[in-house]
């Protein structure tokens, strides 16, 4: 196996002292592996897979917590010749039919020919491994029967992993990503990093994470960033953050963590759950790198991020937005690393009645996420497929190398998706003095009495109601007998103290108030009721597909009288619009 490989890269990382930490509830050590023990527990595995009949090129799918099994599992793959695929466990056990469901499609998508899983989840798949079709059925990490692996031969052109799209608009698809392509960009990643903030002896580079290794933030930004440095990795189990965020923190401030990534929720979940007594101690000064990206990043987040946690150390130029998808591999686009994050305003009325982007005192606010990767090169196009003109809002496209090779058994949609090299995104966005800014998803937008509004205008709003879940929200375009309308769905914070009608209320009078727009209704939904993406992102569309199947509904506490003032104040503002 050639060096530039995964496995190739991991066999190099493990000649150095550093390694990987699997923070537990303690918090205060949790089993640390060099990155030789991790290359040493892996090969076990590759020749364990290999006697149970995996050969080179066939897909294993691992659905595995954050914990030691998945290094074992997602390298022994590797070094076996396999394509592994990370899926994701299950968390919440009141969805198993829905994570079984999907868990079978996706096995049955990328082909897998063996799932590899612990005792526990696998008790919880059940049906799903049988409804997936894999040959070789399933096996648990603790079964497993060590075994020194067999030389295979690995090219850099390989596939070297699949992972799935995050399905914000449409189904998750499998994405084919070379060894070539991955190690392209991390190293693209980490050379910026480095440019800025290099990597020395005595203040070497740390990297602290949460985020799921079944996602591409995750495993490449995280894990296999950390690899090809090598550098020394601090992961904390996702559910723990959710549960306890203030554990992200104190593990940046206790392993003295440089680079930290996560999504624009994750920042305002800290920002509006973290309590000072949780921070007792807390330094956040050596944090340099915290990327923001995998969903819109919004400024307003970024701007309270900041303020609530500058006491603590955090420099206001540690912020970073970024762009990227999984087609990509990761990243696409990079904001300057030493410099404060870029925020500018818009005019509104042109960017949703001309999609021109023109810049205003008064506006949208928008945040620039960067220019391109070196090597990597952005279009905006309109309707009819040509070049926009300069600051037109169009559907974003871009070329790298580390662009994907296709969706693994979906020509037609590969096709549709990938053309000349341009890979078309499905966001809308513009390019200002070089740097990108996204405005949505080409298949979100709510179109109202002929105009047409980007939902993360009304979303964004939003952040700073009382009552709200931190980024639970969508917006959505619901036609009735009168045309399109805007249908508000919110999630109920755990501890809200007002009732359902009155952040109705509020969620209504906000949106009318910062926007102009009046919502025809606003359904309150308990916590963790909207459908979500692998990776946390709302999805929009499958939100009014449910919604309109009659699957996705307001507590029956509140329905009927709450519908019916909903419906006078929708028929209230109508007649004052008319006047």
């Amino acid at each position: 196996m050639t060096e530039d490989t995964l496995g190739g890269r991991l066999a190099r990382a493990a000649q150095h002292p550093r390694g990987v930490r699997f923070l537990d509830r303690r918090e205060t050590g949790g089993e640390r592996l060099s990155y030789g023990e991790l290359f040493a527990r892996a090969r076990g595995v590759a020749g364990a897979l290999q006697r149970l009949g995996l050969r080179p090129g066939e897909r294993v799918a691992l659905v595995l917590p954050t914990a030691p099994f998945f290094f074992d599992a997602f390298f022994g793959a590797v070094l076996a010749g396999g394509v592994p695929v990370p899926l994701y466990p299950p968390i919440r056990l009141g969805r198993m039919d829905e994570h079984r469901a999907q868990t079978a499609a996706m096995l049955r998508a990328c082909g897998a020919r063996l799932v590899l899983s612990d005792r526990r989840i696998q008790r919880l798949l059940g049906a799903a491994v049988v409804d997936g079709k894999p040959d070789l059925g399933s096996a648990t990490m603790e079964e497993l029967e060590v075994h020194p692996p067999s030389p295979v031969e690995v090219s850099p052109d390989d596939v070297a992993f699949i992972q799935f799209s995050s399905g914000t608009t449409v189904e998750p698809k499998p994405v084919c990503l070379t060894h070539r392509q991955i190690l392209a960009n991390v190293r693209a990643i980490l050379a910026a990093i480095q440019a800025a903030y290099p990597d020395t002896g005595a203040e070497p580079h740390v990297g602290v994470s949460w985020l799921p290794l079944y996602h591409d933030m995750g495993l490449v930004g995280a894990v296999l960033g950390a690899v090809e440095l090598p550098g020394e990795l601090i992961l904390i189990p996702p559910e723990l953050f959710i549960a306890r965020p203030a554990i992200w923190l104190r593990a940046l401030s206790r392993y003295r963590g440089t680079i930290s990534p996560a999504p624009n929720f994750a920042y305002a979940l800290c920002a509006k759950r973290v309590r000072d007594d949780e921070l007792a101690g807390v330094d956040l000064s050596r944090w340099s790198v915290a990327l923001n990206g995998a969903e819109p990043v919004t400024p307003a987040v970024i701007e309270s991020f900041v303020e609530r946690f500058a006491r603590y150390g955090l420099r206001r130029e540690a912020l970073t937005p970024v762009y990227g998808l999984a087609e990509a591999t990761l990243a696409v686009t990079l904001s300057d690393l030493r410099s404060p994050f870029r925020r500018r305003r818009f005019d509104r009325d042109a960017l949703v009645r001309r999609a021109t982007a023109i810049p205003a005192s008064e506006g949208q606010e928008l945040v620039s996420l960067g220019p391109p990767l070196p090597g990597f090169a952005l279009r905006i196009i309109d309707d009819e497929g040509h070049d926009a003109a300069a600051g037109q809002v169009g559907r974003v496209l871009v070329r790298g190398p580390s662009v994907m090779l296709g969706y693994h058994g979906m020509p037609e949609r590969t096709a549709a998706t990938l053309r000349d090299g341009w890979l078309d995104t499905g966001d809308t966005g513009f390019v200002h003095e070089n740097q990108l800014y996204l405005y949505g998803r080409a298949k979100d937008l709510i179109v109202l009495r002929g105009h047409n509004h980007a939902p993360q205008d009304v979303e964004q709003v939003l952040h700073d109601v009382d009552g709200l879940r931190a980024g639970c929200v969508a917006a959505v375009g619901i036609v009735g007998h009168e045309g399109e309308a805007l249908f508000l769905f919110v999630e109920r914070a755990r501890n809200a103290r007002r009732d359902d009608g009155s952040i109705a209320q509020a969620v209504s009078r906000t949106v009318s108030e910062r926007t102009g727009l009046v919502p025809e209704r606003v359904l309150v939904l308990g916590a963790g009721t909207l459908p979500r993406t692998s990776s946390g992102k709302i999805r929009r569309e499958e939100t009014r597909r449910r919604f309109l199947a009659g699957t996705l509904t307001p507590p029956r506490r509140v329905t009927i009288l709450y519908l019916l003032r909903e419906m006078l104040r929708s028929h209230a503002a109508q007649m004052r619009r008319e006047r």
